[in-house]
């Protein structure tokens, strides 16, 4: 089998290049790095494989000679496997550190002024349904249709006006 020298080129280039931007300090260039270095592993496996062949799907038959070997094919889909897992992972580091650099001295850290901001707001929004249940009562018990407010015991009636079906002295319906 012959290699060809221009994959052993590629090859030592990419393991070059992906180590020396490895040896940075920003995540990115890490992650740039261990890219070209996954790549140069591929090409590594993919060169000492040996010679191409058939597939190898059936065996005990007179291909057997030309078969190719499936180790060095299960290796490279490994090495994609767990090249994207470590991929992943760096990325998930480096959005955690712009992010812990976003907040600067604060940190993760949540201060306890939230909790008491949310539970006064809680609290003023039911005080303004008081008011607002409050004031349409008020309007309720000042308004024409409702002289002295439902439920009022001068009626002589003793019913409530505001449940009661039907018309009124002046044809308007209650």
């Amino acid at each position: 089998m012959t290699a060809s020298l221009t994959l052993i080129i590629l090859m030592a280039i990419l393991y070059a290049v992906g180590i020396t931007v490895m040896l940075e300090r920003s995540l990115t260039r890490v992650l740039i790095g261990f890219m070209l270095v996954g790549n140069a592993t591929n090409l590594l496996i993919l060169l000492v494989s040996g010679p191409s062949g058939t597939a190898p799907i059936v065996t005990g038959t007179a291909a057997d000679e030309s078969m190719v070997d499936p180790v060095p094919q299960v290796l490279m889909l490994t090495a994609i496997v767990i090249n994207f897992g470590i991929t992943a992972f760096v990325l998930a580091l480096i959005y955690r550190s712009w992010w812990l650099a976003q907040l600067g001295d604060q940190g993760d850290v949540v201060p306890d002024q939230h909790t008491e901001d949310t539970q006064a707001l809680t609290e003023a929004t039911f005080d303004a349904v008081d008011l607002d249940d409050a004031a349409v009562q008020q309007l309720l018990a000042a308004s024409d249709e409702h002289p002295d407010g439902p439920g009022d015991p001068d009626d002589p009636s003793g019913s409530d006006r505001s449940t009661n079906t039907g018309t009124n002295d002046e044809g308007k319906r209650t």
